[in-house]
């Protein structure tokens, strides 16, 4: 309740104040299409590899956790590997 007062006599109404939008992102919209062409590239590269695939690429350093988000929000997945099928697999 103190806050809404407080609210109201500062600026004069107890509505709260519109969002403004957050951080920016890390990677710029050229960075991103640099990533999604590393991806189309190389499907099976671990986010280790794309990382250093954006700073040879003249791209900011960030961490594993934004390329993945980054990824998701492109819709882009990581091809996984199949597992090794059971002939290819010495017997002991």
């Amino acid at each position: 309740m103190d806050k809404l007062l407080k609210r109201q006599r500062t600026r004069g109404s107890v509505a709260a104040l519109p969002h403004r939008g957050g951080p920016a992102p890390r990677l710029q919209e050229t960075d991103r299409q640099r990533l999604a062409a590393c991806v189309a590239a190389q499907p099976d590269a671990t986010l280790a590899e794309l990382r250093q695939q954006l700073v040879a690429a003249d791209s900011p350093a960030v961490g594993q956790t934004v390329l993945w988000q980054t990824l998701q929000q492109l819709d882009l997945r990581r091809k996984k590997r199949v597992c090794t099928p059971p002939s290819a697999i010495p017997s002991a």
